[in-house]
């Protein structure tokens, strides 16, 4: 064989060199036209003669895999005892998650319900009723779960312990381990007490935390006496979680204890810990601030009219810093009312009437406050009312819904207003949130929306879709309330749908209305009436068989 032939045989052998996976994705990624071909020709053009050599490479690597040892089978699923999901609710479970990508991308959303917000109220209502999820629907379900955080709660309670058992399964899916109680691993029974004591000695956190929010449950004070076992071999930051796990099932038996931890040498562990015997009005340290607080504040009947006077402390000493007491004020805020705010909000609010001359909640917030001191002490009082969950003092300073938007005796803001609504029974919410809706329209009632009981109590869906019509009928768009129009679409009652239906023709326009406002208008109402129907029938579907009337849950009006 001469040169020639030599060398033309080597380039063939070059050329017919099977390519590594390597070259071929990189190849792939910079462009045939980019990078030379290093493959045999297929007498095809280059990109496609990319992917004959890609198809090529690819059986070679299958047929290449050496033989291993085969894995271990994995345990199988765990059984759930719940009763099946009915016939028509599997089948309307599989359209809502084949929805998830739902239609609100902006703009007009047409006629057609979201299913994706009606997800989280159908997966509640499933709960409520004790279901189980059709094994079919488990890996959608887990796959929604993921793209939603809002949807994580409900979703691994309705997919029950075979979620668990495919989240080992899947990374994709390890949210749910992180979800679980001590990440998915087998709580003892409670009642095994060797296995509790070797799970909080030698557990990791996450275990050990879900151990003692369960025992706080069932029995709190064992799961205190668990703590109180290795609380001084415990690290700040552990302390200060597993301090805050006392909130349930929180009471008088655990004073002891959280006085210890006054002492604690963490300032986030002190604060917690006198957070946590502030709510407990019969305490030690809630009689301490009472006395220091009732010292700033008195009644003064020198004039005419009574009025409270103001003095705050002089200065923050070591025995309010123990209780609880932070002595340097954020930027902007005087160190005396800083001090102040403090002691009010943790002094009970039984306090105050002894205090204040034998008047009542609603009394002592209508006197005047001298000095200019009536913010600061409000604002105190509505905090101590959240933190003690005072009805009475509550409905006080909230003051009257026709009150101005921002105002009330205490509240200075809707945000706060919120909170303290928060504290009502349901129907005292609701109709509070009524009657501000009838005075001040939509235009602020969002945020107060927010935390009414679902569905909404007869009242206050009347108002709001009240409301919702004087809107249309001022010429103005829709989109300007598409927020209440979205909440409404989830949280009135679909008995209302009766009375929206007359809200369906497209209206007559005024010359001052804004161009076509009439007929997005009609559109949006017809959303909204589809979509309480459509959540009426989902109620009906999942009610168990032989139900008569509303199933109850949040897609019904039942209780």
């Amino acid at each position: 064989m001469n040169a020639t032939s030599s060398t033309d045989s080597a380039a063939s052998a070059t050329a017919a060199a099977p390519s590594s996976w390597e070259d071929l994705v990189t190849t792939a990624l910079l462009g045939t036209d980019r990078r030379p071909a290093l493959y045999g020709g297929s007498g095809r053009e280059a990109p496609l003669a990319l992917l004959d050599e890609a198809a090529m490479a690819t059986v070679r690597r299958r047929a290449g895999l050496r033989p291993a040892r085969a894995a271990r089978w994995p345990e199988p699923a765990p059984e759930d005892p719940r009763p099946a999901l009915p016939a028509a609710a599997t089948r309307r479970l599989a359209t809502l998650l084949a929805d998830r990508s739902g239609g609100g991308t902006g703009g007009r959303r047409g006629s057609s319900p979201d299913l994706t917000e009606l997800l989280p109220q159908w997966l509640a209502t499933a709960n409520a009723h004790g279901y189980a999820a059709p094994p079919q629907a488990l890996p959608a379900l887990l796959d929604a779960a993921q793209g939603r955080t809002d949807l994580r709660p409900a979703a691994l309670a309705f997919a029950g312990p075979r979620a668990l058992w495919l989240a080992r399964l899947n990374a994709d899916w390890r949210f749910a381990l992180r979800a679980a109680p001590g990440g998915g691993t087998a709580l003892p029974d409670p009642e095994d007490t060797e296995a509790v004591r070797r799970l909080w000695q030698e557990g990791l956190f996450a275990e050990r935390a879900a151990l003692l929010g369960a025992l706080r449950t069932g029995t709190p004070a064992r799961a205190r006496e668990l703590l109180a076992s290795t609380w001084a071999t415990e690290r700040a930051e552990d302390r200060l979680m597993f301090l805050d796990s006392l909130r349930t099932g929180l009471s008088a038996a655990d004073e002891p204890f959280l006085e210890q931890a006054l002492g604690d040498r963490s300032r986030n562990v002190r604060a917690t810990a006198a957070e946590l015997l502030s709510a407990l009005p019969a305490s030690a340290l809630a009689a301490r601030m009472a006395v220091r607080a009732a010292a700033c504040v008195a009644l003064d009947r020198t004039d005419n009219a009574p009025a409270i006077v103001v003095e705050p402390p002089l200065e923050c000493d070591s025995g309010m810093e123990r209780d609880g007491v932070t002595g340097t004020p954020p930027a902007g805020r005087g160190e005396r009312s800083w001090w102040l705010g403090q002691l009010v909000e943790s002094a009970p609010l039984g306090t105050w009437p002894g205090r204040l001359g034998g008047r009542t909640a609603r009394e002592i917030v209508a006197l005047p406050v001298t000095d200019g001191w009536q913010g600061e002490l409000h604002a105190a009082w509505c905090r101590a009312a959240v933190r003690q969950r005072d009805a009475e003092w509550s409905t006080a300073l909230l003051g009257s819904p026709s009150a101005p938007e921002a105002g009330g005796p205490g509240a200075v803001s809707l945000a706060e207003r919120a909170k303290l609504l928060a504290a009502l029974e349901p129907v005292e919410r609701a109709d509070w949130v009524a009657g501000f809706i009838a005075t001040h329209g939509l235009s602020e009632a969002f945020q107060l929306l927010g935390v009414c009981a679902v569905p909404w109590a007869a009242p206050l869906g009347r108002a709001v879709v009240d409301a919702l019509n004087i809107a249309r009928d001022a010429g103005s768009y829709p989109w300007s309330f598409s927020g209440v129009m979205g909440l409404a679409e989830r949280c009135l009652d679909p008995a209302e749908a009766v009375r929206l239906e007359a809200l369906l023709a497209i209206p007559d326009e005024r010359e001052d209305s804004a161009p076509g406002s009439g007929e997005y208008w009609a559109e949006a109402f017809q959303r909204l009436v589809t979509t309480l129907r459509l959540r009426a029938e989902m109620a009906d579907e999942l009610a168990p068989a032989g139900t008569v009337g509303p199933a109850g849950g949040a897609l019904s009006g039942g209780a």
